[in-house]
């Protein structure tokens, strides 16, 4: 997915500017940049984070960054910020979404016979040169920000560093955050607002869908007003979210303990302890433990010094070690036991199969799993959020080709709860996981633990179009 961070100040930024985008971490993969202005003109950074940390990458390279405004980003793949001179002035953007018609909007770009792209990677046009591209079509910059997310289907949310301030426009159906903070001499905006607290930012302005805001030193000037219809994404809850982060005002490690306690409600099993998969299950799993009067014990214990993200690698090898390696069983906890264990999702379920052969392997008694969401049906299509390239990676799919013969295609039983199809593909995946039971939240339950309106939230990967269709 990524996440982005900008900050103008009365003296300089760099180092707000620093730990603020670093605190969008947790949402990247690939990349990392820093983009600052000063009298002189803009002076870029990007590195590459896949391997190490964005702190690592970035520290040495600060002292030859000074400015008073400036934008930072965190990015799935793609080279940001990227530096742009057009017949609007000099800028800076970055951006955070997915441009599901890239290839049709490239085709009409390439039709008028005036455009080129220059920030290649091998064959794939940079996602964030082609928003430049479009924004640089109009007569302004709101102009240009307001065609361009009525071109992009998908989402796009991003930042322009120009010379008269930080542009700010949230995606046209507000499937992503943006907020703004204030504290004496400086005014930011981030997607995380886990970003403002360390840095005494305190917050001033939720944008709505498709709302285009300029920040200054006077604060904050609302450009475009916000749409009626949004869409933010319930996943961001459920997992992506950092714990201390609000959306629409709401507080993410609420609203896991509060799916957790959901669980617990609807749940008869018996159980010695409650667990979550660390870290992502954590939350769910103290809620679950608290609703059910249970001991919350941690079995395993994430080794985190050197260890990255699970599934942060491409390579599904990679990924399997890492899992593996960085979590270490306690013996003590899990021999001769009956454990519960709550997860955010499950996406293909490998690692998890490969985690419970290691607690049977400790002597485990029964292992209950319990999901703090639906079944994932459908890869989103709107945000960067799949972890699989293919849909029929899903555990879920794999399920339903076992049982119709296919996979591509997802009957709609298959996202009822009550249904008999349903029943039978949480079977194929328990099995497949060698669980003793395996139960999902249902939807209703998940909607009233985040407290919004279902007509509020982007629902598509459990349950496909409907209500959450574009």
């Amino acid at each position: 997915m990524g996440g982005f961070f900008g900050v103008i100040s009365d003296q300089d930024c760099v180092s707000d500017l620093f730990y603020g985008t670093d605190y969008h971490s947790h949402l990247g993969t690939m990349r990392g940049g820093l983009a600052v202005k000063d009298d002189d003109g803009m002076t870029r950074i990007i590195h590459d984070i896949t391997n190490a940390q964005f702190r690592s990458k970035f520290e040495g390279e600060l002292p030859r960054m000074a400015g008073s405004r400036g934008i930072g980003v965190i990015s799935d793949y793609e080279d940001q910020p990227l530096l742009i001179g057009s017949h609007l002035g000099p800028y800076a953007i970055v951006t955070v979404g997915a441009i599901r018609n890239a290839d049709e909007l490239v085709a009409r770009a390439f039709a008028k016979s005036r455009t080129h792209f220059s920030e290649m990677s091998g064959t794939e046009i940079n996602p964030t040169e082609l928003v430049a591209s479009l924004i640089d079509r109009e007569s302004s910059f709101v102009e240009g920000i307001a065609a361009a997310q009525e071109a992009i289907e998908g989402s796009c949310s991003l930042l322009l560093l120009t010379e008269d301030g930080i542009y700010a426009a949230r995606d046209k159906l507000g499937r992503t955050p943006v907020v703004t903070g204030k504290k004496d001499g400086s005014c930011a905006v981030t997607l995380e607002t886990t970003a403002f607290a360390n840095l005494d930012y305190k917050i001033n302005r939720w944008l709505g869908p498709g709302e285009i805001v300029r920040i200054t030193e006077d604060g904050v000037e609302s450009l475009r007003p916000p749409g009626d219809r949004m869409q933010i994404c319930a996943f961001l809850w459920v997992y992506y979210g950092f714990p201390a982060s609000s959306y629409e005002r709401i507080n993410v490690e609420v609203v896991r303990n509060q799916c957790g306690a959901a669980l617990a409600r609807a749940d008869d099993v018996t159980a010695d302890l409650v667990a979550g998969i660390p870290d992502s299950g954590t939350a769910h799993a103290l809620g679950y433990a608290n609703e059910a009067n249970l001991p919350f014990r941690r079995p395993f214990v994430k080794y985190t010094p050197t260890w990255p993200r699970s599934f942060l690698p491409h390579d599904q090898r990679i990924r399997e070690l890492v899992a593996r390696m960085k979590l270490i069983p306690v013996e003590d906890l899990i021999a001769g036991k009956r454990l519960l264990f709550c997860e955010d999702s499950i996406v293909r379920g490998t690692q998890l199969g490969d985690t419970f052969q290691r607690l049977y392997g400790a002597e485990a008694k029964e292992i209950h799993m319990r999901v703090a969401c639906p079944p994932l049906l459908h890869a989103c299509k709107f945000l960067n959020f799949s972890r699989s390239r293919s849909e029929l990676e899903l555990a879920t799919r794999r399920a339903i080709q076992l049982i119709e013969g296919y996979g591509r295609n997802v009957p709609p039983e298959y996202a009822d709860p009550d249904s008999d199809r349903h029943a039978e593909m949480v079977e194929k995946i328990r099995e497949r996981l060698d669980a003793t039971t395996l139960r999902y939240q249902r939807l209703p339950d998940l909607i009233e633990a985040i407290g919004l309106p279902k007509n509020k939230l982007c629902t598509y990967c459990w349950e496909g179009d409907g209500d959450s269709a574009p």
